[in-house]
């Protein structure tokens, strides 16, 4: 053999720290290994892509439920005032008419918002929840039990599950 084909050789390649080349049977499990690495690595991948479209969809319905909250917030207030109108203009036969107006505009008000999702509470007798009533301070109602709205003040609502503002109300003593 010339000097040149003795470099060409796999013994020849190695260098004296290197040890026995590997047989052909360890580089096919080697090369199956790193396919299963590289398989479990696309496998994953694939999965953290369907992750991320999972959670950027959830994102998505999340934020068109609940796109018209401040919209529907600062609304409220005007059901507040019509609830007002009500209030100082029943009992008056003068405002009668009057009255029976704007119950009408609050009740179409309502079925508009229902319709999107907003729900109204808040209710004498009902139990306190301090989870969505806010308490203004105590009364006493011999005809309620004890932790029962007792007046309220403001009524509460929710969209679509999600308080928007919690009732203000007058708890029962107990």
């Amino acid at each position: 053999m010339a000097p040149e084909d003795i470099t060409n050789t796999p013994e020849a390649a190695q260098t004296p720290g290197d040890g026995p080349a590997p047989t052909p049977e360890e580089e096919i499990e080697q090369l199956r290994a790193a396919l299963a690495a590289e398989s479990d690595r696309r496998l994953r991948s694939l999965a953290e892509t369907e992750n991320l479209k999972k959670r950027l969809l959830k994102e998505k319905e999340e934020f068109q439920k609940y796109a018209t909250e401040s919209l529907v917030s600062e609304l409220l207030p005007v059901l507040d005032h019509l609830d007002l109108a009500l209030a100082h203009g029943k009992g008056l036969e003068a405002c009668k008419d009057f009255v029976v107006g704007v119950d009408m505009t609050r009740k179409a008000f309502l079925d508009i918002l229902g319709r999107h999702g907003v729900a109204e509470f808040g209710a004498v007798g009902e139990t306190f929840n301090p989870e969505s009533h806010e308490a203004l301070g105590m009364a006493d109602r011999p005809d309620l039990p004890g932790d029962a709205v007792a007046q309220v003040v403001q009524k509460g609502f929710t969209l679509r599950g999600r308080l928007l503002r919690p009732a203000k109300v007058m708890v029962n003593k107990a």
